[in-house]
């Protein structure tokens, strides 16, 4: 059996409905649309020109041990230090070479004995045979025995003088001047024959080495000329590639080129118009400049969001200056200045927004900005793929 309401009841629900309304919030008004500039992207041609860091070496440097073994007694020279050619950088303890060649001396005597009384008993027999006394056969035998004496007299002779070579050689001397790079031996350790003791670099032309891939090698000729510029400073250097090596270093895949600094010589280590040993310095090639096209934007259009660079991608609408806006991700390459340099994530003609890129949000509705001091014009359309884009333009 249906229910009727009374009048009473259905005026309390009216009532309370609109009690209902009035209170309830009215909708916000839609967001303005955002303006943003865009720019379209193009290639542009920049001139790049490789640079290698180098390491200052000697043209010659020499590793310098003993001749002989022994324990280090001093070594008087340290590291860094300026030697002349004969000067002292080390001592061996020489007792017992020196008392080899003590005995040595005592075996050259007793062979200088032996061969003056078998030269004696010669020539006693000689004026023997004279009178016929005795036969040619015993005259050439006392001959044999002064010709063997006199051979191990020489014998002696040789062996000390080896061995006081031997004492001499306790000494470690410079050959030529120059400058310690390395100190491999402390006073008190024992030695082997020929084991490095010092490193000296000798005075003269400087190299500046460095290594290049294997890719690049095929760039660099003996003989090509190339700049050098020090790290530190502004002073430059011309310079000559005088050795390119023939075969890859085994750890690194690497091929090491050496350059020669032209007009640097003797003693200008000295003088301060030289890089120092050891300085690093930057080669590069005038011949290996090349220009290359590329994508260019400026450092405002980037978006760094959780370490990632991306930029906001226009896509209009058609027919208005509407449009929205996506996240794209990029590839940076280098950075020249107040811009970019991009290695991937663009292709020329595409949109992106220049400015303002903190405030957006994926998919958001944006509105083309337009200088109110200008003419309004169109909205640019994306070049077609067969046209080449000439560069960056702003809009």
């Amino acid at each position: 059996m249906p229910v009727v309401l009374s009048a009473r009841v259905r005026l309390s629900v009216l009532t309370g409905v609109l009690l209902l309304s009035a209170c309830s919030r009215p909708e916000p008004a839609p967001e303005p649309l955002r303006a943003v500039k865009l720019l379209t992207v193009g290639l542009s041609a920049v001139q790049t020109q490789l640079e290698y860091p180098a390491e200052v070496r000697a043209q010659q440097e020499s590793r310098l041990g003993f001749r002989v073994a022994g324990k280090l007694l001093q070594r008087p020279v340290q590291l860094g230090q300026r030697v002349q050619a004969g000067q002292l950088l080390a001592q061996l303890d020489a007792s017992d070479y020196q008392l080899a060649a003590q005995a040595a001396q005592a075996q050259v005597a007793a062979a200088s004995t032996q061969r003056d009384l078998a030269q004696a008993d010669w020539q006693r027999f000689s004026a023997l045979k004279e009178q016929n006394f005795i036969s040619p056969a015993e005259l050439d035998r006392r001959q044999a025995s002064l010709k063997a004496a006199q051979a191990t007299l020489q014998q002696a002779q040789a062996q000390a003088q080896a061995q006081a070579h031997q004492a001499q050689y306790t000494r470690l001397l410079a050959d030529v001047a120059g400058v310690v790079t390395a100190v491999e031996a402390e006073p008190g350790q024992v030695l082997g024959a020929g084991q490095t003791v010092l490193r000296i670099a000798r005075d003269g032309a400087r190299d500046a080495a460095f290594y290049v891939p294997e890719d690049r090698v095929g760039s660099w000729q003996v003989g090509q000329t190339v700049q050098v510029r020090a790290w530190g400073s502004g002073q430059q250097w011309s310079g000559r590639v005088r050795e390119v090596a023939a075969s890859a270093d085994p750890v690194t895949r690497s091929f090491l080129v050496k350059v020669q600094l032209q007009g640097v010589g003797a003693q200008t280590g000295q003088s301060g118009s030289a890089p120092a040993l050891g300085a690093t310095v930057y080669v590069s090639a005038q011949a290996l400049a090349v220009n290359m096209p590329v994508l260019r934007l400026p450092t405002t259009a980037l978006h760094q969001e959780s370490g990632n660079t991306a930029v906001w991608v226009f896509e209009p609408q058609a027919g208005a200056t509407t449009g929205t806006v996506r996240l794209q991700p990029v590839q940076v390459a280098t950075a020249d200045g107040n811009e970019v340099v991009l290695a991937g994530g663009l292709t020329p003609g595409m949109q992106v927004v220049a400015t303002g890129v903190h405030v957006l949000v994926p998919g958001q509705q944006v509105l083309v900005y337009q200088d109110k001091s200008a003419a309004p014009k169109a909205l640019p359309q994306p070049p077609a793929q067969s046209a080449k884009p000439s560069g960056v333009t702003h809009e």
